[in-house]
């Protein structure tokens, strides 16, 4: 990494409180952060010599964040062949008895190379879900490591798994694997320990927030006896997390569940609920007042069967983020199709096309996600100070041409392939497309061999055949 580094001659989108664009502008770093912001003549003149990235023809944006998604899906995320139900039946058992700490270092590298070619510097990934690997730290440890490797930053959030207890679980060494219950507090030892270890590791590169499964009758594989011992765990879950000073994210609200939350006492500004579908007004006056942050996943399966009012929730003075919920069971980490989708899924709401605007939908993606991980005074715009977290998107392309519009056409026609450079913490971890501290190539292929081990591990081979229905008919049987 240079001691400074000018970005020159480009679109710079600062995404700062006014919102300042500068035409033929430039972004100065130093060391891990940004020095200065202006015009190119200027700062060249004002650093002479300064090693420079030319982004004639590009846009300069603040890394893009990804405020919720999952670890292990980027492995899974083909199996059933898009039948949800299918689907699901695979992570249930790969997680919990297939996967091991390669697996979980696999899918880390694989999903940072993915998010960082797509220009996401930031990525929240919920850890396990359907089986949270929090019986051994070793699992996600393996996953934060996989990101580091790429470069990028991660908010991992290991959580216990949902009741009753104790969960099973296996180890694997080789071709044989030994049982194991583990029961609640052991999980949250694990989970105490995972702070310890990689809250703030890698000069801050990895962080962690904790998460707490949200059941409900009604809810794959939640009983009527089992969905009454959700709210302990989620208190207990919480009480660690206010007590270790890290946030706290639930997976899975709908109308009902954040009235729960608001009596169970574990909303508050350092809390982020993701999908939030069918809410009430009250839950929308909840999440407002307590400060409580929530990541919108527009393109999830729970956005089909329900709609989150992230318009509402904004008018009344939350904070929403735009989220991936990458990467299975039929998307991608690509924000630009997050924020299309988003646009489209609200105007087709509310009949209007006026409905969410896409400056409006770009700070979803930068500063308002920062602020939804309680990492705004770091990331999310392009202010001297804050990290050198940097994404450069060419615009110089047939399908965003011609050239008027700029802002429009970076928000509404630009896709993850458009990113040209990414910087993170002053470090250029892509350039021309090129990322050149990473084989591309050994990463994909110990992915292919990590998901092959665990279906092997889990009899699940069969998960990889076209699914009944895929062809010819207008929906699954």
């Amino acid at each position: 990494m240079a001691d400074k580094l000018l970005i020159t001659n480009g679109l710079v989108v600062t995404m700062n409180p006014a919102r300042q664009v500068l035409e033929g502008g430039a972004v100065l770093v130093e060391g891990e952060r940004i020095a200065a912001i202006g015009d190119t003549a200027a700062l060249r003149a004002a650093h002479p010599g300064t090693p420079e990235i030319d982004a004639t023809g590009k846009a300069v944006l603040p890394g893009l964040i990804d405020a919720h998604a999952h670890a292990g899906h980027t492995l899974v995320k083909t199996l059933g062949g898009g039948d949800g139900g299918r689907w699901t039946e695979s992570v249930e058992a790969i997680y919990p008895r297939g996967a091991t700490p390669e697996f979980w270092g696999a899918d880390g590298a694989l999903a940072a190379l993915e998010r960082l070619k797509a220009g996401v510097t930031t990525g929240l990934s919920i850890f396990g879900a359907y089986g949270s690997r929090t019986d051994d730290a070793a699992h996600a440890e393996a996953h934060a490591e996989g990101y580091r490797r790429i470069g990028i930053r991660s908010v991992l959030c290991p959580g216990v798994s949902p009741p009753p207890y104790p969960n099973r679980f296996y180890d694997w060494q080789g071709g044989t694997h030994r049982e194991r219950e583990i029961g609640l507090q052991d999980q949250l030892e694990v989970c105490a320990t995972l702070i310890d270890r990689l809250h703030g590791a890698g000069d801050g590169l990895t962080r962690i927030m904790l998460c707490a499964p949200v059941g409900y009758p009604g809810r794959h594989g939640v009983t009527a006896e089992t969905a009454a011992i959700y709210p302990e765990v989620a208190k207990q879950v919480r009480a660690l997390s206010r007590a270790r000073g890290v946030g706290f994210t639930q997976d899975g609200h709908k109308g009902g569940t954040v009235r729960d939350a608001m009596e169970q006492g574990i909303l508050g500004p350092d809390a982020l609920l993701s999908h939030c579908i069918d809410l009430a007004e009250d839950e929308i006056r909840i999440i407002a007042e307590t400060g409580t942050k929530v990541a919108h996943n527009p393109s999830a399966n729970m956005s089909i069967i329900g709609r989150c009012p992230a318009i509402e929730l904004m008018d009344a003075g939350a904070t929403v983020a735009i989220c991936s919920d990458g990467t299975a069971p039929d998307r991608s980490f690509d924000m630009f199709r997050h924020m299309t989708q988003a646009m489209h899924y609200h105007r087709r709401h509310f009949r209007d096309a006026k409905v969410l605007p896409p400056g409006k939908a770009l700070e979803m993606i930068t500063c308002d996600a920062a602020r939804g991980l309680g990492m705004e005074d770091e990331i999310g715009s392009l202010e001297a100070g804050k990290r050198a977290d940097i994404t450069v998107v060419d615009l110089h392309k047939p399908h965003l041409w011609p050239g008027d519009m700029p802002l429009y056409r970076l928000v509404c026609f630009a896709v993850g392939s458009d990113v040209d450079t990414v910087l993170v913490s002053g470090r250029v971890l892509m350039q021309g497309r090129v990322v050149r501290h990473v084989a591309e190539d050994a990463v994909m292929e110990a992915a292919t061999r990590e998901i092959g081990l665990a279906l092997a591990r889990t009899g699940l081979q069969h998960m990889t055949a076209t699914p009944p229905g895929f062809w010819g008919a207008t929906r699954y049987r």
